[in-house]
């Protein structure tokens, strides 16, 4: 297909690269929650006097509201540009924190992370991801890896600042000061967003890549129908991300429980997310290479490697290297879902597709956090906790494995299948 002259000015262009930008830093504002809350999560069980798994619940609802967020604003966005979803998320996102400053009790923090913060929150990841994946067709892999860094800018970037205010002014100030600057900043970054992807993009063919060039052109993606393959992805999405969670979540817990203060764990979860930035973009160049399925499997294995490695290593300097190798294993995993869609799914969907998936995975990052937090209390120990997530990594690992030789099968039988005609 030849493009027109405008049409080529605008996929794969300067302006892409610079709207490309601007993801990137509403990415990193947007997705502060889910790090802010891993933060605060021993100063407000202490505030509110509660157990562990009580103290984990505000993140598990966020992260619910973040994935439904995702689904309601990707709807929206695909019907009227993704502008107005991230404005309604700023203003979410900016009441959300404000109004958590006044929580007087778990339940109410709660459901204000849930119902606020994460539903705001939601307008960021899948839309911006899904609107990336569209103003991009060379290095497609590249372009959504950078915009899904801005998660994990936010995770390097967040931490530190924010257990800085927590120890000088507390977390409900720490809160109300986030509210007024995230809300506005996001606002403001919104209003560079009001071009629509070109129509053509979502009309057009993705780019080829190696695990699926059959299944692009099919409705029966691995030889399934959409439904079933799609719904292998969310239980792997799900399962990929509980255990994802456990160090994410509990990794300032961990280091305070094991005396080593909250100001550590926060520096080993702004590491950790560090090198998640280094990661998502390997895997986005790799991912143009050998597809999205490999890439999926591939940093499921190492992100498993790297849950085992917690088991044996208790001490400050071991704990730091196993989590920036934690980072640097796991960061291409979520990004990889998108990829998958655009390579095996029909394109008009996508931006529908993409957000269920990745809302699976939040739901997976939710589960994750409160079970964790379940099993420690239970348990006494973050020992059970990592090897329940390394369970859930295997189940990942399974249905990857599995959705790969289908793929294989299904583009052998085409090719004997065009020998024969």
């Amino acid at each position: 297909m030849v493009m027109s002259g405008a049409l080529q000015h605008q996929v794969d262009s300067r302006y892409a690269m610079w709207r490309l930008a601007v993801t990137l830093l509403i990415m990193t504002v947007g997705s502060s929650g889910m790090y802010v809350v891993s933060v605060v999560l021993s100063a407000v069980q202490a505030d509110f006097g509660v157990a562990r798994a009580e103290a984990s619940l505000p993140y598990t609802l966020l992260m619910i509201g973040f994935g439904l967020g995702g689904v309601v604003m990707g709807k929206l966005a695909d019907r009227f540009g993704v502008m107005w979803p991230l404005l309604a998320g700023a203003v979410c996102v900016g009441l959300g924190y404000i109004a958590s400053s006044f929580a007087t009790g778990i339940l109410a923090f709660s459901l204000v992370q849930g119902a606020l913060v994460g539903l705001g929150s939601g307008a960021v990841f899948a839309p911006l991801v899904a609107d990336t994946s569209l103003w991009f067709v060379k290095r497609r892999g590249v372009a959504v890896a950078v915009c899904a860094s801005g998660n994990y800018v936010a995770g390097a970037v967040w931490p530190p600042i924010v257990q800085m205010f927590v120890e000088q002014a507390g977390w409900r100030a720490t809160y109300l000061g986030l509210g007024l600057f995230c809300g506005l900043a996001m606002a403001g970054l919104a209003l560079f967003m009001r071009a629509r992807p070109p129509a053509m993009v979502m009309a057009a063919a993705p780019h080829a890549a190696a695990d699926g060039p059959v299944a692009m052109s099919t409705l029966r993606p691995f030889g399934l129908s959409l439904g079933a393959a799609q719904g292998l992805l969310c239980v792997a999405g799900v399962a990929c991300c509980v255990a994802m969670s456990m160090p994410q979540v509990h990794i300032v817990a961990y280091c305070t429980d094991l005396g080593y203060g909250a100001a550590r764990g926060a520096q080993m979860l702004s590491l950790m997310l560090a090198c998640g930035i280094v990661s998502r973009l390997v895997s986005g160049a790799i991912c143009d290479r050998i597809g999205g399925l490999r890439t999926l499997l591939l940093g499921s294995v190492l992100q498993c490697a790297a849950l085992f490695l917690f088991l044996p290593f208790d001490g400050m300097v071991p704990l730091f290297v196993v989590s920036a190798m934690f980072g640097l294993f796991q960061g291409g995993i979520v990004p990889s879902y998108a990829i998958i869609v655009r390579e095996h799914f029909p394109p008009a969907e996508a931006s529908a597709r993409v957000g269920t998936i990745i809302g699976c995975t939040l739901l997976g990052m939710a589960l994750g956090g409160w079970m964790s937090g379940k099993v420690f209390d239970l348990t006494g120990s973050y020992h059970a906790a990592f090897v329940n997530g390394i369970a859930w990594n295997l189940l990942n690992m399974t249905i990857a494995v599995t959705l790969l030789l289908r793929a294989r099968g299904k583009v052998g039988h085409h090719a004997l299948s065009q020998r024969a005609t």
